[in-house]
């Protein structure tokens, strides 16, 4: 028998389910929420194998309550179902720790297959919400950005060795150039960056990961 909650602000939501429910065999229904903090006391206290998760709630949003439930009652499966299926709102709940995401609408089947799923440890989502998920991480990561794009590739090279500590003499034998050329570029970071000092410059440079 799976131990369900629900945690959704609307009564007839709450009722349609619970009439859902009742209809399940292998479904039992052992508390209600109305509130994201409600939701979060019913998994601790009657530990569901399945909390049924609205993402519009006062009090506490179900986002939040997810990340809470995942902390405090690990054991409990959140399978979010809500009207929203903006990419923010799915990927806020798969990071809280959701196990399944339905919208709304989804069919009395696609729920009762979605709760059997992560009762029994798997992840499920609705058709438009796997599609997308599937091409979030197919979908190869932009390349990094480098770095203060306003100075040129030898000005930032310039910059990355001034931060781990090389002197203007020790840059010039480094890069092959004569130290006043090496003085050039540094004056012209320094413009650049609007720092006055060789110490602002370094500072600048470490915390964007240049010197190491």
């Amino acid at each position: 028998m799976i131990r369900v909650a629900i945690a959704d602000d609307h009564p007839v939501v709450r009722d349609g389910l619970r009439a859902l429910f009742t209809t399940l065999p292998d479904a039992e229904l052992v508390a209600e929420a109305s509130t994201g903090r409600e939701a979060i006391r019913a998994a601790v206290t009657m530990r569901p194998h399945v909390l049924v998760m609205d993402l519009r709630m006062p009090d506490l949003d179900g986002t939040a309550a997810t990340a809470e439930i995942t902390r405090l009652a690990p054991d409990v499966a959140v399978l979010v179902l809500t009207m929203f299926e903006d990419d923010e709102s799915v990927y806020a709940a798969m990071r809280a720790g959701a196990r399944g995401y339905l919208v709304k609408g989804a069919s009395q089947e696609q729920i009762r297959h979605a709760i059997a799923t992560v009762a029994a440890g798997g992840a499920i989502f609705g058709p438009g919400i796997a599609r997308r998920v599937l091409t979030y991480f197919s979908t190869p990561p932009a390349a990094a950005q480098q770095p203060f794009p306003e100075l040129t590739s030898r000005e930032r090279e310039v910059l990355d060795l001034i931060a781990a500590g090389l002197t203007n003499a020790s840059i010039a034998a480094r890069l092959g150039v004569a130290g006043k050329t090496v003085g050039n570029h540094i004056s012209t970071i320094f413009t650049k960056l609007q720092v006055a000092t060789r110490a602002e410059a370094i500072i600048r440079a470490r915390d964007a990961g240049l010197g190491r």
